[in-house]
């Protein structure tokens, strides 16, 4: 690629994403929200239209909701879907339905992702910064000085370049990003292969889902919304795809499960393998990989999709810092140091998913049906499993964190941990998720004081710099009191509707926290070592003394009348 001419004007964008799946559409909103110009391209001509992700979690949903779109994202969801492991007899050996709601919203969900993503695009269409351009295929990259510098073809085989900033490929697991890069893809492709096949009008309308561990067949039987149920069969080394294609064997597959295998409204079948295998690194330079173009995972416990969405929330507004002036490159390290361990170890966890349901020897399926059925007679152990809590929940021991030089012995960990989100009540509103109180950007959160009566004035104002929200939490019944509170104090005051956040504080020492933007604890602290933790945390930023006010993202109230761009071409 040529160097560009000295002449040329700065950057036309300050974030190119390559790749309009999930993970591309959620960043792009992230950063419309922050103010950063961004430029998302596909090669395709329009977004992919067949049911592909079915599972999401709480985590993605508060994500949705923090760049205003759980509303419509919602709509194509079923919430706190069941799932079954069923034995070849159609017994019993585990229920997860978890009915936690510490993050706001219930943890398992069935979708439909084709309309969750058309939703992600509209939202991006709010922002006169973000421009989307499908059927735009991304040649080569090269980094040049202070920029990245990207050739891209479009449908008519036009060559077009742009610059940016920083260059985020989200371009799936055949990543042309990663592979430039150089970086490898560890880990393997199991051999197994599994027919995928997507019904309209559902035979049988029954929610939730049933992963049937029949050595004979395993199989998968999954209720969607909108009236679409996925089935999925594994497939023996004899059965190939010409197997796979013809319609008789098809009605042979499905005939143990629905009344008239003929009758159904096919809309999609599909052979793919499972493929466990994550990035060396997620970020060289300027260039960074999320998504499938980081890792790879089998489809079991759904969270391919929902580790995508992790990756955005985590590297949108370290993105938006940097872009603005307020922090060093160097806090885009911690995307790789936060992200990479956690995705391995989603990664593990579907692999030993698949390994419960896909035996196919039968003495090696009954051992497992007896470990289950000892499993199901201790209480703790069956409501382990049913709650989901061997989920490894993203705990960030290094990055953008500050953890206690002393933990005190027996109190509950929690920086680097994500931050609850109960209903709270406001002086005027009743009822609030607490995300919808705290806003968009970081927060500076005090159970019992005002916290800007616990900071010294420079750890104040290098607070309200960076464009925080100052929040006083109370119980309930102290919600109105209003004494030494000023109407302008730029402070917050929330009441503790259900009792959690108490319960929360409770739990541990500290009194005093700081949330990113992603509402992860940057840190805790006594509410007398407010300010020193202040300090440690701008270091962990990486912040710039002397950088510029960084204004606090609003939400756009509605798509702008004229529209900003179709969804092809």
């Amino acid at each position: 690629m040529p160097h560009p001419d000295p002449t040329t004007p700065p950057h036309r964008y300050d974030v190119v994403i390559v790749g309009a799946g999930p993970t591309g559409l959620t960043l792009a909103n992230q950063l419309g929200l922050y103010g950063v110009r961004t430029l998302l391209v596909e090669a395709e001509r329009q977004l992919i239209d067949y049911p592909r992700g079915v599972g999401m979690d709480d985590e993605s949903l508060r994500a949705f909701q923090h760049i205003g779109l759980v509303d419509e994202v919602r709509r194509h969801t079923t919430p706190h879907q069941i799932m079954r492991f069923v034995n070849g007899r159609g017994a019993l050996l585990a229920e997860l339905a978890p009915r936690t709601d510490e993050f706001g919203w219930p943890r398992r969900n069935a979708f439909i992702q084709p309309l969750v993503d058309a939703e992600l695009f509209e939202g991006t269409r709010r922002f006169t910064g973000v421009d989307v351009r499908f059927g735009h295929r991304m040649e080569r990259f090269a980094e040049v000085r202070d920029a990245v510098e990207v050739e891209l073809a479009d449908a008519d085989g036009a060559r077009h370049t742009v610059r940016a900033r920083y260059l985020v490929g989200s371009d799936g697991g055949r990543s042309l990003t990663r592979k430039s890069l150089g970086l490898p893809f560890e880990g393997a492709t199991e051999p197994t292969r599994w027919l995928v096949v997507d019904l309209r009008n559902d035979p049988l309308g029954t929610p939730n889902a049933y992963l049937g561990c029949d050595p004979s067949r395993p199989y998968v039987s999954i209720g969607l919304p909108h009236g679409i149920r996925r089935f999925e069969f594994m497939l023996f080394p004899h059965e190939d795809d010409a197997f796979a294609d013809d319609e008789t064997n098809l009605h042979r597959l499905l005939a143990p499960l629905v009344p008239d295998p003929a009758g159904v409204d096919l809309i999609r079948r599909r052979v793919y393998t499972h493929s466990s295998r994550v990035a060396g690194a997620f970020r060289k330079g300027r260039v960074l990989v999320a998504g499938d173009a980081a890792h790879l995972m089998p489809v079991w416990q759904g969270q391919g999709f929902n580790s995508g969405i992790r990756d955005a929330v985590n590297l949108g507004w370290k993105l938006a810092c940097v872009v603005h002036g307020s922090a060093g490159e160097r806090l885009l390290d911690s995307y790789d140091s936060e992200r990479r361990h956690h995705a391995a170890a989603m990664v593990a966890l579907s692999d030993k998913a698949g390994k419960v349901i896909s035996p196919t020897n039968r003495l090696v399926a009954g051992v497992r049906d007896a470990v289950f059925r000892g499993l199901n007679v201790v209480p703790a152990a069956k409501d382990y499993v049913a709650q989901m809590r061997f989920k490894p929940m993203p705990h960030y021991e290094r990055g953008v964190v500050v953890h206690p030089d002393r933990p005190v012995k027996g109190a509950a960990p929690c920086v680097g941990r994500l931050f609850i989100q109960p209903h709270v009540a406001t002086r005027d509103r009743d009822q609030v998720l607490l995300d919808d109180v705290t806003g968009l950007w970081f927060t500076v959160l005090a159970w019992n004081n005002n916290p800007l009566s616990v900071l010294d004035d420079r750890a104040a104002d290098l607070w309200r710099r960076l464009g925080a929200h100052f929040v006083e939490a109370r119980p309930m019944c102290q919600l109105h009191w209003a004494a030494e509170q000023e109407p302008d104090s730029g402070v917050t005051v929330v009441g503790d509707l259900t009792g959690r956040l108490k319960e929360w504080f409770d739990r541990r020492p500290e009194s005093f926290v700081v949330l990113r933007p992603d509402r992860f604890v940057a840190g805790a602290a006594l509410a007398q070592n407010a300010t020193a933790l202040t300090h440690r945390l701008a270091d962990a930023l990486h912040l710039i003394p002397g950088g510029p006010d960084v204004p606090r993202p609003v939400l756009p109230v509605a798509l702008p009348a004229d529209g900003v761009r179709a969804a092809t071409g």
